[in-house]
Formats: C-alpha cells, sequence, structure tokens
C-alpha cells in the first residue's frame, strides 16, 4: 500500500510555523514529501528557509539528516 501526502510544501510550512510542532515532527513531514509525488514541485529554498529562520542552520541539517535516512521515525517513543 502506498501513502501520498497531499500539498507537501503548504503542510510543511504550517508546521513549520506551528509551535507546537517539534523538529521531529517536521523531518517526519519531511521524509513524506521527499518521497512523494510532487516532491520536485515543492520550493525547497523555501521550506529549508522557513526550518532555519523558526530554528537554526544546525535544525536543517537535523532534519534532513533523519528525514533521508528515515531515523525520524525510528526516534519516535511508544
Amino acid at each position: 500500500m502506498r501513502y501520498e501526502l497531499a500539498d507537501c510544501q503548504a503542510t510543511l510550512l504550517r508546521e513549520i510555523a506551528d509551535r507546537g510542532m517539534k523538529r521531529r515532527d517536521v523531518a517526519q513531514t519531511y521524509a513524506l514529501a521527499l518521497k512523494s509525488s510532487e516532491h520536485d514541485r515543492i520550493d525547497w529554498r523555501a521550506v529549508n528557509e522557513a526550518i532555519i529562520t523558526r530554528w537554526s542552520p544546525h535544525a536543517l541539517v537535523w532534519i534532513k539528516e533523519r528525514a533521508w535516512g528515515g531515523k525520524c521515525f525510528a526516534e519516535v517513543a511508544p
């Protein structure tokens, strides 16, 4: 079964702006967006700049490493 995240860019930007969302939450959505069929239509520069604005350049690296490696899903506590 395949799941598809709809409107990835808007979802990412909304989560980044939501103070209730943590870096891990955004990393999970980032990972799903990377695998989405619309990943090539996402303005990744805008998403990455929003992450840096909210957190820091280091947080962007942290999020990307976990998203690309899939570690963001393994870190979920039961």
